[in-house]
């Protein structure tokens, strides 16, 4: 397990990661830090440093709840879009389905209906 030094707010704190993970969690301290130098501009530099780190934390719950909805969304279109490509090749195979019972049932040419509206006579 490595150690890391990362910096917040101007304190330093030694943490425990994973292998190789280092520059991960060095990317995500300053993710924070961001987010409370975000606050301090704000008018917040009065707080203290346990505050500030909660307001941080908020902030960052709430954009990721934001990302959390909008990629159920995504998800949620992406499976209305299958379900309806599933539905048009299942229609599609029902209606070549009837079509070869019909086709089936009735002589060639016998009682079929006109390939189009432009087939059909007109009525005076």
């Amino acid at each position: 397990m490595a150690q890391v030094t990362i910096r917040i707010n101007g304190y330093s704190y030694t943490v425990g990661c994973e292998d190789g993970q280092e520059e991960h969690l060095q990317l995500m301290a300053s993710e924070v830090d961001t987010r409370i130098n975000s606050l301090r501009a704000l008018g917040g530099s009065a707080a203290g440093e346990s505050r500030m780190l909660v307001l941080a934390a908020l902030l960052m719950a709430d954009e990721l709840h934001d990302l959390a909805v909008e990629l159920a969304a995504v998800k949620a279109r992406d499976a209305a879009a299958r379900d309806e490509a599933l539905a048009a090749r299942r229609m599609a195979r029902l209606a070549k389905r009837a079509e070869g019972i019909a086709d089936k049932i009735q002589p060639a040419g016998v009682g079929k209906a006109p390939a189009s509206i432009a087939d059909k006579p007109l009525r005076p």
